[in-house]
């Protein structure tokens, strides 16, 4: 299994920090469908810079703000203390998360997972389901095969799904696991998969336009 690696925040510049600092679009359509279902115990896993911790404290959520690096973690506290929100911050691995069973009502873990190989995959979301509550739900995102990720040759092979970032920025060297439809259902089978759907995402890199697919999951722990 490949050795796990986040990203390095500490090259990111201010703009870029605008920007992980925004909440993503459907952070909003859990914040309100989590709180129709009384779900109270929130965990951000890879928080980044914390703009999902500090949403979902502001409005409630007993939060815990979990991140792999260390800038992360100490970037996120800097910024809910400045809100005067009380949060919980651990640093560690996602193969190994330092909770203990049945912790969480929900989980956040949007462009994070991705970042190992088929191995890790499986031990994180053997993890997942310990950590979350009986009918907690968690959210997530997989990088696709469909996108143009996958398809660089000249980004080394770690598996069947998982190639290495070769480009220079905060995720040079890091691990990338890619699915498809199927891969996501096998993956899950022991989750009831609520809603299961590929987005497509296009931005312009050195005068061309790239395509981003993820699937995006939401996911439910169920005890039979």
């Amino acid at each position: 299994m490949i050795k796990s690696k986040g990203w390095n925040w500490k090259i990111i510049t201010d703009d870029a920090a605008n920007y992980w600092k925004n909440p993503s679009i459907e952070s909003f359509y859990l914040l309100n469908r989590w709180q129709s279902l009384d779900l109270k115990s929130f965990l951000d896993l890879g928080c980044g810079l914390g703009r999902h911790s500090v949403l979902f404290a502001k409005n409630g959520f007993n939060t815990s703000c979990f991140d792999i690096s260390d800038e992360a973690i100490k970037q996120t506290k800097e910024w809910c203390e400045k809100e005067n929100l009380k949060c919980d911050y651990k640093i560690g691995d996602m193969l190994k998360l330092p909770y203990k069973d049945n912790s969480f009502d929900c989980i956040l873990c949007r462009n994070v997972i991705s970042h190992t190989d088929t191995e890790g995959i499986k031990k994180i979301i053997n993890e997942l389901k310990r950590v979350l509550k009986k009918d907690g739900e968690c959210y997530l995102t997989l990088g696709s095969k469909d996108t143009w990720g996958f398809k660089q040759e000249d980004w080394p092979l770690q598996d069947p799904n998982t190639r290495l970032r070769m480009e220079e920025g905060p995720e040079y060297m890091t691990p990338h696991f890619y699915a498809d439809y199927e891969l996501c259902k096998e993956l899950f089978k022991d989750f009831k998969i609520i809603e299961i759907y590929q987005i497509i995402n296009y931005h312009e890199r050195n005068d061309k336009v790239c395509d981003e697919y993820h699937y995006h999951l939401l996911i439910k722990k169920v005890i039979d």
